[in-house]
């Protein structure tokens, strides 16, 4: 008998329209989803309850019993108060449902061990909920990373080296990237400007990677981006199995 499917939830993003549908839309990337698929995980999108921007670690862990896995995806900016600082002026979409959703899940999702992939807005969160801060704009303080694509050096010792190699070429898309470092978080690979463009967690034993840049963008043409997504898979089909 085959192993199912693990189950991978992905917190929703807030959109204001989408293809086809008449109102307000709850949504998950396509290439994200794709991703998640061709690697051999069940994508599950989980919508973001969190009304005035309240919600507790144990309502959401309670709506996230079936996950093998959490995949917290890109999106719009992170509520500067959440990390202690003033409102840029370049902030947008900025939404505090959205945040305590994804800041509840990050918890949740290291607590449990559960395998975690952080893309983008994901790997802010991440640091956030860590204790981390963010550099709010990036052309203020090392540059474009909008439409951009680029190769990164990832360190020798890190497992990202082992799942897409030492010199990837990546995808970006931000405007702002980690600051402060949250607690136990390493950087494990980085852009020729030094910004972090990837993280991984010191004693731990989740697995968790977190990155800067976008590996749906090319996970289809790109096998060191396939192989991110599958590895993130593996780690929730290990669950499954156990």
């Amino acid at each position: 008998m085959s192993v199912r499917r693990p189950m991978i939830a992905i917190p929703a993003r807030f959109s204001e329209s989408a293809s086809a549908l008449r109102s307000r839309a709850g949504v998950v990337s396509r290439k994200i989803a794709e991703s998640v698929y061709a690697a051999g995980g069940e994508p599950v999108v989980v919508h973001p309850y969190a009304p005035a921007g309240q919600i507790s670690d144990a309502d959401v862990a309670a709506r996230l019993w079936f996950a093998d896995g959490v995949l917290l995806p890109g999106g719009g900016d992170i509520a500067s108060h959440r990390y202690g600082a003033v409102p840029s002026p370049s902030a947008y979409d900025v939404d505090e449902e959205q945040d305590a959703f994804d800041l509840a899940v990050a918890r949740i999702a290291l607590d449990r061990r559960l395998p975690l992939l952080a893309i983008c807005r994901g790997n802010q969160i991440v640091n956030v909920a860590l204790g981390g801060d963010l550099i709010q704009d990036m052309d203020d303080a090392c540059g474009n990373h909008r439409h951009v694509t680029h190769p990164i050096e990832v360190a020798d010792d890190a497992m990202l080296a082992q799942i897409v190699g030492p010199a990837p070429t990546i995808s970006c898309y931000h405007h702002q990237c980690i600051g402060r470092l949250g607690d136990g978080l390493r950087p494990t690979a980085r852009a020729a400007d030094g910004v972090i463009e990837a993280v991984e967690l010191q004693a731990h034993d989740g697995w968790y990677v977190g990155v800067q840049w976008h590996p749906e963008d090319t996970a289809a043409d790109d096998p060191a981006q396939a192989a991110l997504f599958r590895a993130f898979v593996d780690a929730a089909c290990d669950r499954v199995a156990a």
